[in-house]
Formats: C-alpha cells, sequence, structure tokens
C-alpha cells in the first residue's frame, strides 16, 4: 500500500470513517478543528451524519443518543471542551453504551493556548467524568500510530459497551507525516440487541444512568467494575526500547515518548545504558510490566508535557523501590532530548555517587 503524506487531525478523521463511524457530533475548538472540518465535507460523501453542535454539552449528549441506539458514533474536542463533556461521559459508562472520543489537547489550565500539552493526563485518565470508572485510553506516539489505534476504538467500544478515549497532544493534530491508510472495515447491518431501535417485534430495552436506591446502584458499580477488571486483564498495550541490559529506564508516553527514543539512541551512543518505557494504553495502565522492570533498573526519569501527572502514577506503581526523577515541560513547549539527557546524566549522578553529588533531588 502506497503511503500518502497527512495532516494529523484530518488522518484521524479519515481513519475513524474507515473505522466503521457512522455519525459524528462535536464543536470546533484548536488544535483538534481540522477533524471536525474534515468531518463537515466527508460524511456527507458517504452519506453519514454529520452534525456541528451548538456546544461541547450539545455534542457528548448528542454522542449519548446515538450510542443508545447502537449506532458507531464519535466527538472530538480539546482540554477545555472535554472539560465540558464530563458530565455527558459519565451519562454514557453509567449507560454502558459504547462511545469513541477525540482529545487533542493544548495548554492549560484555564483557556491556556493552543500550543501541545499533556495536561489532560488527570482528566482523561482517573475518571473522564464523576463516578468509579475509567474510560479506554489510548495514546499514540506517531500518526500511523493514531491511525492504526483507531481502527480498534469501535472494536473495543461495542465489545465493552464502553467509552474509548484516543488523545494526543496539539502537535499531534497539527504535524504531517506520509502514512498508510487502512481499508474500510465492514461491520454487521443490524443494530446489537441492546439498542434503542424501537420496539415493534420485541420486548423494549430500556437505557438509563439513573438507578435509584443504593443497592440498584451499588449493583451497576459491581457490573462495571467486573468489566473494568476484565479490561485491565485483556487491553493492556506498550512499548519497550532497549531494555534487555539497561541500568535506567526512561518513561514517557504520546509524543514524549517518540522523542525519548531519540534521547535514548543519543544516551546509548554515549555508552548510557538506558531503555525507554512507553505506556499505549493510559488505562489500563501497563502496571504489572512496569512494576517488574523498576526491579531491574538503578533508577528511572519520567519526561512528561504537565507538571507530573503521569510521574504520580509511576511513583505509585514502582513504590519508589529506586530514585525517581522527571522532567516537565508546561505552556505548550515541548521537551526535547536537550532538557532529557541532562536530566537523565543528573540521575545518573545522583544513583552512581550519592555522598558527592549536591543534586540527589529530584529534577
Amino acid at each position: 500500500m502506497t503511503k500518502q503524506l497527512w495532516k494529523g487531525n484530518e488522518a484521524l478523521a479519515e481513519a475513524a470513517l474507515r473505522a466503521g463511524a457512522e455519525a459524528y457530533f462535536g464543536y470546533p475548538i484548536t488544535p483538534q478543528t481540522e477533524l471536525l472540518e474534515y468531518m463537515s465535507r466527508r460524511m456527507p460523501e458517504l452519506h453519514l451524519v454529520f452534525l456541528q453542535a451548538e456546544s461541547e454539552i450539545g455534542a457528548i449528549n448528542m454522542v449519548y443518543g446515538a450510542a443508545c441506539a447502537g449506532v458507531r458514533v464519535l466527538s472530538s474536542s480539546s482540554s477545555p471542551g472535554i472539560s465540558l463533556m464530563q458530565e455527558g461521559l459519565s451519562y454514557i459508562a453509567a449507560s454502558e453504551v459504547p462511545a469513541v472520543l477525540v482529545d487533542i489537547m493544548r495548554g492549560g489550565p484555564g483557556l491556556g493556548n493552543i500550543q501541545p500539552s499533556q495536561g489532560d493526563y488527570f482528566q482523561m485518565v482517573k475518571s473522564s467524568g464523576h463516578g468509579d470508572y475509567h474510560a479506554i485510553v489510548l495514546a499514540p506516539s506517531s500518526l500511523q500510530e493514531a491511525v492504526d489505534l483507531m481502527q480498534i476504538t469501535f472494536e473495543l467500544a461495542f465489545k465493552y459497551r464502553h467509552i474509548v478515549a484516543l488523545i494526543g497532544d496539539g502537535s499531534l493534530g497539527q504535524m504531517m507525516e506520509p502514512l498508510e491508510m487502512p481499508p474500510f472495515k465492514i461491520w454487521p447491518a443490524e443494530r446489537p440487541a441492546w439498542a434503542l431501535t424501537g420496539a415493534k417485534n420485541r420486548p423494549p430495552n430500556r437505557i438509563s444512568s439513573l438507578y435509584l436506591g443504593a443497592e440498584r446502584l451499588e449493583a451497576l458499580n459491581l457490573r462495571l467494575q467486573q468489566k473494568l477488571n476484565l479490561i485491565r486483564q485483556d487491553e493492556v498495550r506498550y512499548e519497550t526500547m532497549m531494555i534487555g541490559d539497561a541500568d535506567y529506564l526512561i518513561v514517557a508516553f504520546g509524543t514524549v515518548g517518540r522523542i525519548a527514543k531519540s534521547a535514548v539512541r543519543q544516551a546509548r551512543a554515549a555508552g548510557i545504558r538506558v531503555g525507554l518505557f512507553r505506556p499505549i494504553t493510559l488505562w489500563p495502565y501497563p502496571e504489572q510490566q512496569l512494576a517488574a522492570l523498576s526491579k531491574t533498573v538503578k533508577g528511572i526519569l519520567v519526561v512528561e508535557m504537565n507538571a507530573g501527572q503521569m510521574l504520580e502514577d509511576v511513583q505509585r506503581i514502582t513504590h519508589e523501590r529506586v530514585p525517581i526523577h522527571f522532567v516537565g515541560r508546561m505552556g505548550g513547549t515541548i521537551p526535547l532530548p536537550d532538557d532529557i539527557l541532562p536530566a537523565l546524566r543528573t540521575l545518573i549522578e545522583t544513583v552512581e555517587h550519592p555522598q558527592a553529588s549536591p543534586s540527589a533531588v529530584p529534577a
């Protein structure tokens, strides 16, 4: 298959269509607006449903309605827009209907700016709304990986009747790269048995997120937890690089994970035995794999485009059995190998010469 040059947001939109998307509801917000714009042109050509809602709140509730009908539906937004969708996402999770969401993150908090950031880690990974649940969260590091992961979003959403979120920073949405676009996926014509499709020839289905009475609501929550445990068991994804003989480990996700590969190569060229651990599913996080690696290395360097949101999970998972240092850039500034390599050397100095090093405080 011949590679073609695609812009990130447009590649995600086309990949969603080829994955089987039937309906899109959204609202423009940079740096993801090109995804919506592409859908506005392409979906009418394919006789599919596109609607620009009056707000992100309206869009996510339209997604909720279409999901209840068993439609393969998605929305996209950026950080403050995702914040407005939180209530609707919680309704979708409680109702156990499938939906796909794309979050192209911008600098924050507040309106922030339109530069790339990873500041939505807490927002998307910890719950994506109120209540005891997690969305499945996928974090690609390149456009090809983003397109490839998009192909499984609806499969996962319908398999678990749950929310699947694909998240990337603004640079992923705005960059251009050559990639191979997959063929269109063929889905069964019939809707799922649980969907609200009209009840002329069957008993009516009922979908709701309202459960009056503690016992009924607890029963729902227990069912959700069983589902989440199954997802934890079967849907973990991650990438490693040069970990076989690594004395030190860099942990990074998304675009930063891609940049960290260059830092690892440069460090190896300088004789530093360092490897990379890149979670692809931020939820479920590859906890067992990271915990095992933390027992084989002398120190860990976490790199993010935020103030240390994933860092908290790395500390929790590893029980800080080895020193953990951190490099974080905020406000839309992207950490480069020139930021990572000095921090790696500081970590090594702290581990190898703890008494002599005045910089034993984590970066």
